[in-house]
């Protein structure tokens, strides 16, 4: 699919992320194919999608950890693909990740967790980690919570103490995959106020997976529709725009909430 989304207004744009072509999956199992699209500096981009489309997927390509079977993918205009470990460890330096679970070290406070990278991949003192890491947990608000255990926190601030770690290293773009899973409304909404003023007072760059419409409603500049059954993507640009005008059964019918009834599109 090329990359429909884009419009005069977003010529000139710096990208940070380039896909053409790409396909994503398993050995020989294809999951997504033909995909096209640019992630641009201080957006938030969705992958959006049913259940198994392969969300995640492109997700795990994106940063790495899958090697793509066809197509190109970019990072700030560099590859993964035959990367040197020097290369490699220079491009993994750009992005932070957190996953559904938040993964965080159980038995080391939120304050070690962030600080953690820091120790391994820089040279600063101890005091100048430990204030880069007291920094980084009150811009997502958990100041005062430092010496707490991940077990001692709720889910919400579970979540938070992860997007911190993954922030430690200042990396170009932040990437949350299902960010929302397992939170109330309230909460869910809180994350979401996070990740808009993390965008809006640091300029930062989000790549979410995410099934949870009121929350790429409210937080999504973009969204890239991938489809199970045609293995590619099928629409990509703004959600509201996309709910009022796609003219795509499948994507009527996500955005819409509404059971397809002629089936699925071949």
């Amino acid at each position: 699919m090329s990359a429909e989304g884009t419009t005069p207004k977003d010529e000139g744009r710096d990208v940070v992320i380039r896909a053409r072509g790409l396909a994503v999956g398993y050995g020989k199992t294809v999951v997504q194919r033909d995909l096209d699209f640019d992630v641009y500096r201080g957006e938030v981009f969705v992958l959006l999608g049913g259940s198994g489309c392969g969300k995640s997927t492109v997700l795990k390509t994106m940063i790495g950890l899958l090697v793509p079977l066809d197509g190109t993918l970019e990072l700030t205009g560099a590859s993964f693909v035959g990367a040197d470990a020097k290369e490699r460890a220079r491009l993994l330096r750009k992005i932070g990740v957190t996953y559904q679970s938040g993964a965080l070290f159980g038995s080391m406070t939120i304050l070690e967790n962030v600080s953690l990278a820091l120790q391994e991949f820089t040279d600063l003192p101890a005091e100048a980690i430990d204030l880069v890491a007291r920094m980084k947990l009150g811009l997502v608000g958990l100041r005062g919570s430092e010496d707490k255990l991940p077990a001692e926190l709720s889910g919400g601030m579970r979540k938070r103490a992860a997007i911190a770690r993954a922030m430690a290293m200042d990396p170009e773009v932040l990437f949350l995959d299902e960010p929302q899973a397992g939170l109330d409304p309230v909460t869910s909404a809180e994350l979401d106020h996070l990740v808009q003023s993390l965008v809006r007072d640091l300029g930062m760059t989000f790549v979410i997976v995410t099934h949870e419409m009121a929350s790429v409603f409210a937080i999504a500049d973009r969204v890239l529709f991938l489809d199970k059954d045609r293995r590619t993507a099928v629409a990509i640009g703004n959600p509201h725009d996309l709910a009022r005008d796609s003219e795509d059964p499948m994507v009527k019918s996500f955005f819409h909430r509404e059971p397809l009834s002629e089936g699925r599109p071949a």
